[in-house]
C-alpha cells in the first residue's frame, strides 16, 4: 500500500533563509539559494557546456525542496542559444510543499534572484504544481521541451523504480547528519543502476560517508572548494571498474527517420499522434473508418475520473497517474484553442457495493487532498448533484464527462499545429497484414498493396490489433456495452455525472445518458429493449428519480459500441515481444523478467483500454513516445510492467506453455 503523504511545513530562520523544522536543516545556504545551486549544481556537472548540441539531456535530483536547482537549471537551459533540444529534470521529493506555501517560498527567494526571469518561471512552477498525492506527475513548459517529472514519494522506495538514464546528478538533500536515508547506500546504488555512461554528479556535501557510498557505487569523485561556508564540494562522474548492474538504462530506438506508422484513429491513436508530432516526429495515421472516433471513442460522452481501493492497489495507481496526466494534457488542448467538449463541475461515486462503502469509509485514512478527492454524505451528494441521491460516496472535484471524439479530433488538430509538423491522417484505408523490410516496417491493406513503410508501428486498433500484430499472446475479449439516451429526463436538473452501479451524464437539451450493460464476447451492435430496461433499473437504484422515466412512442434511443479487454482487464501498452524468438529460446527465457524478454524492434501496442481509455490514452502514449526517445518513463518501471504487452509472453514462459 502506497504511504500517505506528508507535506512539508514551511518556516524561515531569523535571517530568512527558508527552514525544514522535520530535519531541522536550511532548504539553501545564507549566501543565496540560486547562486549555491549555479556554482554547486550547474557549474559542478559542467553545464550547460554538456547539454549543447544534444537532442536530450536529462538531470535527476534527489530533494526537490522549493525547485531552486530545477528554476536555475531551467533558466540557464533558456538563456543558452546551444542548449539541448529538449530537457528532462526528474526529481523524488518526500515532503513535498503545498502549492501555497511553495509560492510564499519562492516569492520570498525570488526576490533576491539574480535573474530576472527566474520570477517569471517561479510563477509558472507554482500555477503548474501538481496536487500533493502519491506517485509520478509529468509537467512540462516551454511547448514541451522542458519536462519536470516529480516523484511524490520516499527516495529509497521510489529511485528504484524509476527508468532513465541520467546524463547528470543532483545530490541535494538535507546534511547526512540530518536526513541519513537520503544519503544510504540504496540511494547510490539506485543511482548507480540509471546514470549514463558520461553521467556526471555534484554535491554541496563532501561526509566521508558519502564518498565511500560513491566509490562503492562505480562513480569517481574529486573534493573541490565549496559553496560559501561550505570548505569544500563534490564533484564527479559515472566510471565503474566492474559491471554493476543487470540492465543498461534507456536509449533512443535506433531509426533513420523518426517516423512512426499509428494504426487506430480512436482515444489512443490520436493521443499517440498528438504526443509523437509534439517531439518532431513524422507520423502516418491509418484508419479503417472515414473519419476518427467512430467506434467505442463516438459514444455521445464518457466520464473520467481516477479509481479509489483500500489498498491503493497497481490498477489505481496507473489510473491515478492516467487521470493527473490526461488533464494536464487537456488544458493544454485548452490553452491552444483545441478545447474538447468536456464538464468542469466534478463526479460523483457512490458507494453502492460493500467494497464501495468500505472505500468511503476509508478515504480520510489516504490523507488526499479535498481537491483531489473527499468523501460526501448522502445530503451533499444530492446538493452537488442537484436531484435525490439513494446514498453518499466520493466527490472528485476535477472528473466528469468528455466527448471522445471531440477529443480525439483536439489531438489531431493539435498534432498538425505544431511547428514543423508531419502529420498524414488516411481514413478508409484497413489494414491487412505487417511486414519487416530490412531497418523498416512495411504496412499492406487488405488487398495486399504497400500502403506506409516506418521505422515504428504502433497498433492502437483495439480489437483488430492482435491480429495485425500476428500476436498469439494477447488474450483479449470484447464486451458489449449498450448505453441509452433519455430524452425530456426526469433528471433534467442533474448536474454532475454520478457514477456507481452504473452512470448517469447530463447531457444538452435535458437528455441524460445512462449506461452501459457489460456482455462479454457479444458482438452484436443493434439496439435491444432489455438493454435499454437493464440501464435505467441500474441507475434508478441510485437516482430514483430516474424511475420516472417513461419509454418514447419512437422507442429508447442509444449506442452500442464494443469495448476491448484483456483478461486481467489491464491495457497493452508498449513495445510488444518478439514471440517466435521467445520460443526459440524458451527454456533460458522460462525465468524471465520483462526486461530479460525479446522485443520485436519498432513495434508497440495501445490497445485493450476497457472502459477507461479516457484516463489511460494519453498517459500509454506518452509512455510510448518515451520509450522511443530514451527519455525518461512517464510512471514507475513496476507499473509499465503491469501494463506490458508482453506480460503474457512472461507468463506463458513461466509457466512453460509454450
Amino acid at each position: 500500500m502506497t504511504a500517505t503523504l506528508i507535506p512539508a511545513t514551511l518556516a524561515f530562520r531569523e535571517d530568512g533563509t527558508p527552514f525544514s523544522p522535520r530535519f531541522g536543516d536550511v532548504y539553501h545556504s545564507p549566501s543565496g539559494a540560486f547562486a549555491q545551486s549555479d556554482f554547486v549544481f550547474l557549474k559542478g556537472n559542467g553545464l550547460p557546456e554538456r547539454w549543447q548540441k544534444r537532442r536530450i539531456f536529462t538531470v535527476l535530483e534527489t530533494g526537490f525542496g522549493m525547485g531552486v536547482n530545477f528554476l536555475t537549471t531551467w533558466a540557464a537551459w533558456r538563456d543558452d542559444p546551444a542548449r539541448c533540444e529538449r530537457l528532462h529534470f526528474v526529481s523524488v521529493e518526500k515532503h513535498p510543499f503545498a502549492r501555497d506555501d511553495l509560492r510564499t517560498a519562492l516569492d520570498a527567494i525570488v526576490a533576491h534572484a539574480p535573474n530576472a526571469d527566474l520570477a517569471t518561471l517561479a510563477r509558472e512552477l507554482v500555477q503548474a504544481w501538481p496536487m500533493l498525492v502519491p506517485g509520478t506527475h509529468r509537467l512540462e513548459f516551454d511547448g514541451g521541451r522542458v519536462t519536470l517529472t516529480l516523484v511524490f514519494g520516499d527516495a529509497v522506495e521510489a529511485l528504484p523504480k524509476l527508468w532513465l538514464r541520467a546524463d547528470a546528478i543532483y545530490l541535494d538533500g538535507f546534511a547526512p547528519a540530518k536526513n541519513p536515508e537520503l544519503w544510504s547506500p540504496a540511494i547510490f546504488k539506485a543511482l548507480a543502476r540509471v546514470a549514463g555512461e558520461d553521467a556526471t554528479f555534484a554535491t554541496w556535501s563532501s561526509a566521508g560517508d558519502v564518498k565511500r557510498a560513491l566509490e562503492q557505487n562505480g562513480f569517481e569523485f574529486r573534493k573541490t572548494p565549496g559553496f560559501g561556508d561550505k570548505w569544500a564540494m563534490l564533484t564527479g562522474r559515472f566510471a565503474p571498474r566492474w559491471r554493476v548492474r543487470r540492465y543498461e538504462p534507456p536509449l533512443p530506438m535506433p531509426l533513420g527517420e523518426r517516423h512512426a506508422v499509428v494504426i487506430g484513429a480512436g482515444l489512443a491513436g490520436s493521443a499517440l499522434v498528438e504526443r509523437l508530432a509534439a517531439r518532431g516526429w513524422r507520423v502516418t495515421l491509418l484508419e479503417r473508418h472515414p473519419a476518427p472516433a467512430c467506434e467505442a471513442s463516438g459514444n455521445p460522452a464518457g466520464v473520467f475520473h481516477p479509481l479509489i481501493s483500500r489498498d491503493d492497489s497497481t490498477a489505481s495507481r496507473i489510473t491515478r497517474a492516467g487521470f493527473l496526466y490526461a488533464l494536464r494534457r487537456w488544458n493544454a488542448l485548452d490553452a491552444l484553442g483545441h478545447a474538447p467538449k468536456r464538464t468542469h463541475a466534478g463526479l460523483l461515486h457512490l458507494a453502492t457495493d460493500d467494497e464501495s462503502r468500505a472505500v468511503a469509509g476509508a478515504l480520510a485514512s489516504f490523507c488526499y487532498p479535498n481537491e483531489f478527492v473527499h468523501g460526501v454524505d448522502r445530503g451533499e451528494a444530492g446538493r452537488i448533484a442537484g436531484v435525490e441521491l439513494t446514498q453518499g460516496g466520493w466527490f472528485y472535484p476535477h472528473g466528469g464527462a468528455i466527448d471522445p471524439a471531440s477529443l480525439c479530433r483536439a489531438q489531431i488538430a493539435a498534432a498538425s499545429a505544431f511547428s514543423g509538423a508531419q502529420v498524414e491522417a488516411r481514413y478508409g484505408v484497413q489494414v491487412g497484414r505487417i511486414a519487416r523490410a530490412g531497418e523498416s516496417w512495411q504496412v499492406f491493406d487488405d488487398a495486399g498493396a504497400l500502403i506506409a513503410q516506418a521505422g515504428a508501428v504502433i497498433f492502437a486498433n483495439a480489437h483488430d490489433a492482435a491480429r495485425a500484430a500476428a500476436l498469439d499472446f494477447a488474450p483479449t475479449r470484447s464486451v458489449r456495452g449498450q448505453l441509452s439516451l433519455i430524452d425530456r429526463s426526469p433528471l433534467a436538473a442533474l448536474r454532475v455525472p454520478v457514477i456507481g452501479d452504473g452512470y448517469a451524464v447530463p447531457l444538452d437539451g435535458d437528455v441524460t445518458l445512462v449506461g452501459a450493460t457489460y456482455e462479454v464476447d457479444d458482438t452484436n451492435l443493434d439496439l435491444r429493449a432489455p438493454g435499454h430496461l437493464e440501464n435505467l433499473e441500474r441507475v434508478a437504484l441510485m437516482l430514483p428519480e430516474l424511475s420516472q422515466a417513461t419509454e418514447p412512442s419512437t422507442g429508447w434511443r442509444g449506442r452500442v459500441a464494443l469495448r476491448c479487454v484483456t483478461s486481467d482487464r489491464m491495457p497493452m501498452i508498449g513495445q510488444l515481444g518478439d514471440e517466435q524468438a521467445a520460443r526459440r529460446d524458451a527454456q533460458r527465457l522460462s525465468g524471465a523478467w520483462p526486461q530479460d524478454l525479446p522485443r520485436t524492434p519498432g513495434l508497440f501496442g495501445a490497445f485493450a483500454f476497457g472502459s477507461r481509455g479516457l484516463v489511460w490514452a494519453s498517459l500509454g502514449a506518452e509512455l510510448i513516445a518515451s520509450q522511443l526517445e530514451g527519455e525518461p518513463w512517464p510512471i514507475e518501471r513496476e507499473l509499465a510492467e503491469q501494463i506490458d504487452p508482453a506480460r503474457f509472453l512472461q507468463r506463458a514462459l513461466r509457466q512453460r506453455s509454450l
